[in-house]
């Protein structure tokens, strides 16, 4: 995993994430899921160039159920953004790059 991405479990999401003081996205995923597998590198890169702007995570649904439950995450990879503890957007499936940074700039500004 990247060095600026978090990997967060049930028992840290309330200090990484909601706790956060910087908005947090969130990529919900699993080692089987392709779609997963194919946005990670966007996902990576997001988290590189959005240092110190947007703090970057990810949850493995598969050894992690309460959160994805608890968000209401049905299918992967979901990316939900965070701010103030709050769910501000959500994004369900691989999309572009250009895509994720309309959803982030809405509430990074």
């Amino acid at each position: 995993m990247a060095e600026n991405i978090l990997n967060v479990t049930d028992g840290s999401f309330e200090n990484d994430v909601l706790k956060s003081d910087l908005p947090v996205l969130v990529d919900f995923w699993a080692e089987w899921c392709g779609p997963c597998r194919m946005l990670a590198p966007t996902v990576e890169d997001l988290a590189r160039d959005y240092n110190g702007k947007l703090r970057v995570a990810k949850l493995n649904v598969d050894e992690n159920i309460a959160t994805p439950e608890r968000y209401g995450i049905r299918g992967i990879p979901t990316l939900l953004l965070f701010k103030g503890g709050q769910v501000k957007d959500q994004i369900v499936g691989n999309y572009p790059r250009d895509h994720i940074e309309k959803v982030l700039q809405k509430h990074l500004s």
